[in-house]
């Protein structure tokens, strides 16, 4: 089964922490997937740029209203995400747990649907 992995940071301990740490933790990350393709749970992930880059759109009477930055205020942001294979949920937890903002964030872990008439992917 296919899973979301939905990284969410507390952009204000990566601003701290600097780009240093920053690196490492991506260093990190591209790490496990490298381990995820070999173990054939790899396929695709990516990390985000920050929040204040992001737009929301919501259409209203048929209209686009487009306003800055993600759609909720928290503490933790959409960091970005990964899309793994796994046999299972607890397979799922224990990729979600190697990820590095586990121990400063949270990772979201949610099962993708299978929608048949979708195009298929690579």
């Amino acid at each position: 089964m296919r899973y979301m992995l939905l990284c969410y940071d507390d952009e204000q301990y990566w601003r701290k922490a600097g780009e240093a740490a920053l690196h490492e933790a991506m260093q990190e990350a591209v790490q496990l997937t490298h381990e995820l393709d070999t173990q054939g749970q790899y396929r695709i992930a990516a990390p985000l740029h920050w929040p204040e880059t992001a737009k929301s759109v919501r259409v209203r009477e048929g209209q686009p209203l487009v306003t800055d930055g993600p759609f909720a205020e928290t503490r933790e942001q959409l960091g970005g995400f990964y899309i793994i294979e796994a046999a299972d949920l607890d397979e799922a937890i224990a990729v979600a747990a190697r990820i590095p903002p586990a121990s400063k964030g949270t990772i979201e872990i949610r099962p993708i649907m299978d929608l048949p008439g979708l195009p298929k992917t690579a």
